[in-house]
């Protein structure tokens, strides 16, 4: 049945007949990626193409013509059944004629046809999965291409500035570079996306439905849950574990907030606060190793560096960005004078251990997999096997121990089947939105190496920054910023790496694999970012807080966001390695430059921090980042004795009758 009610928020419920055939199209997708995961591979021109027609198909039904809140009525459905039809040719056509497109010098007028039919489905899907910025972005990429002396809108030409004019380009050229090739739409970005990508989305939704994020958030409760401001570390702790699998900061806040943020308002923290706290810990979910999101797997297809290099190289930063987030939810808890939860309100860790122990196991096989040098997919693929063999081991072990019966056994087995096509289907809905838009970054790549267009924009950086790396990488960061309010965050890192890459490691130095980790760092701004911070306002819908004031909160707490990167840039021995004593000193300089930065942001370390303190510190912050080591030198002496001092005047008022002063204040 069809829900009769309009409210814009919430959507139509789908007719039965409609989330039936959505199932069976998820489940399906879902086996044609396992089976050509680990069992029997296929060639990129069957791969990308059939998983775009499934990805597109599932598209079109779960989102309606007119939008989700809305029912989609006749016109919806005449609307919607042309464009599936077009999904379906547009995912067949290549692999069906396959052998005539790479014997052919010139293509055919039906190719032609078919590849803007292709182009046509892939923005109009972009428009409902992803949003109407992905779109427009994909559109003005291919009006740039026709927008030249020889193409099909030379009239604009004269309206380019001359660094950006070049030839232009037929209807003919363009279709065959989106569709005919691996330069287009069936490029680099949705191959990760029809591979390593959905097989990892395909596991996140296996621990999904198997419990294991209940268990990362129950764990990250018992650790953390006595301390001062115990919730909100233990957010910090459960999205660390929870984002990195699930590839997506705002369903990672709405995962760990639903039990995270009411706990927070809870003991203390302000609505807006507790909002932001958990958008900024969710945020790091992409950033932490081993999946990262989409961003690992992207970064070694482009750096062709090795998957399991990228991962080691990101764990200190990842430590580092989720250290910050840590220090400032402690500084806030110990100065509003909070306290931990009682321990009775918190899970036992040998109970939740006991219970959930066998999730751990499919992390231990996928990083020792990975270490032993297996593929990325292959990895994934036997990830989702180990855990359906845990989850299966554990469910038979408390099935025998519990009085077993025919019944009982009838009844487990229809669960675990239940829950297995649950986690299919489940896989596919949720890498719907991640294909489509890596279909439409393909688009931009292809216009990008038609036209030239990544060296062009290189040299405008550089005559806009004056050479000057400091402003070049601000630069980076505003472009990641406007990009992110109309993009996803993988999306927004392609864009960009292929913008401004080339001008970050050929004409400023930065080397190749700190550019990547640069770029794609700071494509995770927009979700913590005024004015458009799309995880704070996941968080304040939740906490119950203005979006704007959530935003800010979260756009505090992740300061590491913007800071790390930096240091990377100015000390690439933490990354890409050296002697050990640097690696170590600049692993040190690192810490204490973060938390002297956390002291400066809060105006408070063990203690309140005077004013002229507060204001030492700042250069003293900038020294620990200048690539010199006298500098460094300078400024870790600095910091060192002013957060000294003020550890000395907490510990000499920790013995005052009464206690602090400062408490008392509070």
């Amino acid at each position: 049945m069809t829900s009769t009610t309009e409210d814009p928020f919430v959507p139509i419920e789908q007719p039965r007949m409609v989330v039936r055939v959505i199932t069976v199209i998820g489940i399906a997708l879902s086996l044609f990626q396992l089976y050509t995961a680990g069992v029997q591979p296929l060639g990129l021109f069957f791969q990308r193409p059939i998983h775009l027609g499934f990805v597109l198909v599932l598209c079109f039904l779960i989102y309606p013509a007119f939008g989700r809140h809305r029912a989609r009525g006749v016109t919806g459905w005449i609307i919607d059944a042309v464009l599936i039809v077009m999904s379906i040719a547009a995912g067949a056509w290549v692999p069906l004629n396959i052998d005539i497109i790479a014997n052919q010098i010139f293509p055919r007028t039906i190719d032609i046809v078919m590849g803007v039919v292709t182009i046509i489905v892939v923005l109009e899907a972009a428009r409902r999965a992803v949003g109407l910025g992905m779109t427009l972005i994909g559109s003005f990429f291919l009006v740039y291409a026709f927008a030249g002396n020889r193409g099909e809108l030379p009239f604009l030409a004269d309206w380019m500035p001359g660094i950006l004019n070049h030839r232009g380009y037929s209807l003919d050229r363009l279709a065959s570079q989106m569709t005919l090739g691996a330069e287009g739409i069936f490029g680099i970005p949705l191959g990760v996306a029809a591979t390593f990508v959905f097989i990892f989305v395909l596991f996140g939704a296996f621990l999904e439905v198997t419990g294991a994020g209940k268990f990362f958030i129950d764990l990250a409760y018992a650790a953390a849950g006595k301390q001062r401001g115990g919730p909100a570390k233990a957010a910090v702790i459960a999205s660390a574990g929870m984002g990195s699998i699930s590839g997506s900061a705002i369903a990672n806040v709405v995962t760990t907030g639903a039990f995270t943020i009411p706990l927070m308002k809870k003991l203390g923290y302000r609505p807006a606060q507790a909002g932001g706290i958990e958008a900024a810990a969710s945020t790091g979910g992409q950033i932490m190793p081993p999946l990262m999101g989409a961003g690992a797997f992207l970064m070694s297809e482009f750096t062709r560096i090795p998957y399991v290099d990228i991962v080691l190289i990101s764990i200190f930063p990842a430590v580092l960005y989720f250290g910050t987030v840590y220090l400032l939810v402690h500084i806030a808890a110990v100065k509003q004078g909070m306290t931990g939860l009682a321990a009775e309100d918190l899970p036992d860790t040998r109970k939740v251990l006991a219970e959930g122990w066998h999730f751990l196991l499919p992390l231990v096989a996928l990083v020792a997999l990975l270490v032993a040098g297996y593929s990325p997919m292959r990895v994934g693929f036997y990830a989702i096997l180990s855990i359906i063999t845990a989850a299966s081991a554990r469910a038979l072990w408390s099935f025998a121990t519990s009085g077993p019966t025919l019944e009982g056994f009838v009844a487990l087995c229809k669960r675990g089947l239940a829950l297995t096509l649950e986690a299919l289907d489940l896989g596919a809905r949720n890498a719907v939105a991640v294909s489509v838009a890596c279909a439409v970054a393909g688009i931009i790549v292809g216009v990008v190496g038609l036209t030239g267009l990544g060296l062009k924009f290189s040299a405008m950086m550089i005559a806009f920054s004056g050479g000057n790396i400091v402003l070049a990488l601000i630069l980076v960061l505003l472009a990641s910023l406007v990009l992110g309010m109309g993009l996803p965050v993988t999306a927004a890192y392609i864009v960009l790496i292929i913008l401004v890459g080339p001008a970050l490691t050929e004409q400023f130095g930065i080397p190749l694999l700190i550019a990547h980790l640069v770029v794609f760092w700071y494509s995770q701004d927009s979700n913590v970012t005024p004015p458009v911070a799309l995880a704070g306002f996941a968080g304040a819908a939740i906490a119950g807080s203005k979006p704007m004031e959530t935003s800010v909160q979260a756009w505090k707490y992740a300061k590491g966001l913007y800071l790390i990167p930096l240091f990377m840039v100015f000390n690439e021995e933490i990354i890409l390695g050296g002697p050990m004593p640097m690696v170590l000193w600049s692993g040190a300089i690192a810490i204490l430059g973060l938390m002297a930065f956390a002291a400066v942001l809060e105006g408070f370390l063990w203690r309140p921090m005077a004013i002229w303190m507060r204001v030492l510190l700042v250069p003293g912050v900038v020294a620990l980042f200048w690539p010199d080591l006298a500098v460094e030198a300078a400024g870790f002496a600095l910091v060192v004795v002013l957060l000294g001092l003020n550890w000395l005047q907490a510990r000499r008022e920790r013995d005052l009758p009464g206690g602090p002063p400062w408490a008392q204040d509070g």
